[in-house]
């Protein structure tokens, strides 16, 4: 296959000194074997095996007192490493949550991730709504959208708030919602709402993704990994699977992140 950019829009880093811990915890929450590292190096050693350019990077707030030693960590990652575009965490009992969307923004960090499953909240839950209304024509926010399980990142929750929130700009990550593709067609179509491919090819057909990228419009969707969920290889192979024309290939993965961030 010929070289192509690519941009990857949904990876998680973590600190050496907790990276290991922290990537068995994430397999523990979803039943799943994790034999990768989530470290920077790693993860940018693993996007050289198919070229990514540059990763969103990411962390969880999984309470209050987590967040700002995520927001500095996520900061320096990003300065150290100009591949990486980084989102801050916050969390809806943090104490100052305007200060805080105030700091991310001067730290240099490009948006919000919220992951509601982790820090048990519901999207649409009213402890939450500072967040929405300090980000709104500010910061895009990363929603974990969607499982079977739980009723905290239902689709139908985003999309509540998107509504209630008009200038937000959102990512719903897993193809609109992990596990709830149905449901997630509640905000097909909806100019603030974005998708990735994240942690969804392995569970979609190869049809059915294709149908829901369609749906939802080519370009509001992102081409994302997952990592260190999933290896940056074996997530291209399922996203060449997809029945997508190689404009739409080239969108997907480089040019709507390029414009979503202003990049050349």
């Amino acid at each position: 296959m010929p070289s192509e950019r690519i941009i990857n829009m949904h990876t998680h880093i973590f600190p050496v000194k907790i990276a290991e811990k922290a990537v068995g915890a994430i397999g523990d929450f979803y039943d799943i074997k994790m034999e990768i590292k989530g470290t920077p190096e790693y993860i940018l050693e693993d996007g050289k095996t198919i070229g990514v350019e540059k990763y969103l990077v990411s962390s969880t707030a999984t309470t209050a007192h987590q967040v700002q030693s995520i927001n500095n960590f996520i900061a320096a990652q990003q300065a150290e490493h100009p591949e990486f575009i980084g989102y801050g965490s916050i969390h809806p009992d943090y104490e100052d949550i305007p200060g805080e969307i105030d700091r991310i923004i001067s730290l240099g960090l490009h948006g919000i991730k919220l992951h509601p499953d982790f820090q048990k909240f519901n999207i649409d839950d009213k402890s939450a709504y500072p967040i929405y209304e300090a980000a709104q024509g500010r910061l895009p926010i990363l929603f974990h959208t969607g499982d079977n399980r739980y009723d905290f990142s239902k689709p139908r929750r985003l999309y509540n708030i998107v509504e209630k929130f008009p200038k937000l700009i959102t990512t719903a990550a897993h193809l609109g919602g992990y596990r709830c593709w149905e449901e997630a067609q509640v905000y097909f179509g909806h100019p603030r709402v974005y998708i990735d491919t994240s942690s969804a090819l392995m569970f979609v057909s190869p049809e059915d993704a294709s149908k829901i990228i369609h749906a939802h419009g080519i370009d509001h969707v992102f081409f994302g990994t997952d990592s260190p969920m999933w290896r940056h290889k074996d997530e291209l192979e399922r996203f060449n699977k997809l029945e997508i024309t190689a404009d739409e290939r080239r969108m997907i993965l480089s040019d709507n992140a390029l414009r979503f961030f202003g990049l050349s």
